[in-house]
């Protein structure tokens, strides 16, 4: 069905692996783009994490991407503070944004009590709550200092209160030899696709991208190709850049790849 495509995903290999299988299963050729790079607040993280538990008294703890949860892991383990921080979490009830962060935490023995049925994102966190008669409850929730106050404004419209613990900040990544191949080809119109996995590594691609071609023949080859963002905040930043696209109906990599695959069948 896609024998031949070129289909690129804004993630670095390690992160694409499950892109990456799929591709591979229908003869597409995949892309790994490692599009943003993470720069973490250093051993601070824990610390701050841990004390404002202590005097903020969260009943929910929120994890809102794998990623924020091996930081925030890891830089435990390295300060000695594991036991301390898991013993924090597991006195909260604790809700997952979808399946890989689940994962994650769950490695690092958290278990986790709620998880969107379906739309793994903000709006499904959003979704939940409502559902869990919290109103009056606080919740806390470590993220990135780049993510969008819609969650925090989301849940205090039912009545929760929210303090976000941001663990990082997102930049550009920065060794851009990796996109070499990938110039090439978009250059001479042979790649096929583009899923876009959130609205970072939006700004992260026309930041990288612009360093080599002018906005608008940027946007005329991104025209003749489809684009898939992963779920409506992906879709809204790819529009402030004026490219349309198909916002995945399942708001994961495959749920990406199944709407990639489907408006390159169409056309």
């Amino acid at each position: 069905m896609l024998d031949g495509k070129t289909i690129a995903i804004t993630r670095s290999s390690d992160d694409a692996s499950e892109f990456i299988s799929l591709a591979e299963q229908t003869n597409a050729t995949p892309i790994a783009l490692p599009t943003i790079e993470l720069v973490s607040k250093g051993e601070k993280i824990v610390d701050e994490f841990l004390d404002s538990v202590e005097t903020y008294n969260p009943d929910y703890s929120v994890f809102m991407s794998s990623k924020a949860v091996k930081l925030l892991f890891d830089t435990a383990k390295e300060s000695g503070k594991l036991e301390t921080l898991q013993l924090a979490i597991a006195n909260t009830i604790v809700i997952s944004v979808g399946p890989k962060t689940t994962i994650a935490l769950e490695t690092q023995g958290i278990k986790v009590n709620h998880q969107p049925e379906k739309t793994f994102s903000s709006v499904g966190v959003g979704e939940l709550f409502t559902q869990l008669n919290a109103v009056g409850k606080k919740v806390i929730v470590p993220r990135s200092g780049a993510s969008t106050p819609f969650l925090k404004e989301l849940l205090n419209k039912i009545g929760i209160d929210v303090s976000e613990i941001h663990l990082y900040d997102v930049c550009a990544f920065r060794d851009t030899s990796q996109w070499n191949g990938f110039r090439e080809l978009f250059s001479q119109n042979k790649v096929d696709g583009v899923v876009f996995t959130s609205a970072s590594s939006v700004r992260g691609f026309f930041e990288i991208m612009t360093k080599d071609y002018d906005e608008n023949s940027l946007l005329d080859n991104l025209a003749k190709l489809s684009v898939v963002s992963i779920g409506p905040f992906t879709s809204d930043e790819l529009k402030k850049f004026k490219v349309k696209n198909t916002v995945a109906e399942v708001h994961t990599v495959a749920g990406a790849f199944e709407a990639m695959k489907n408006t390159l069948t169409i056309a």
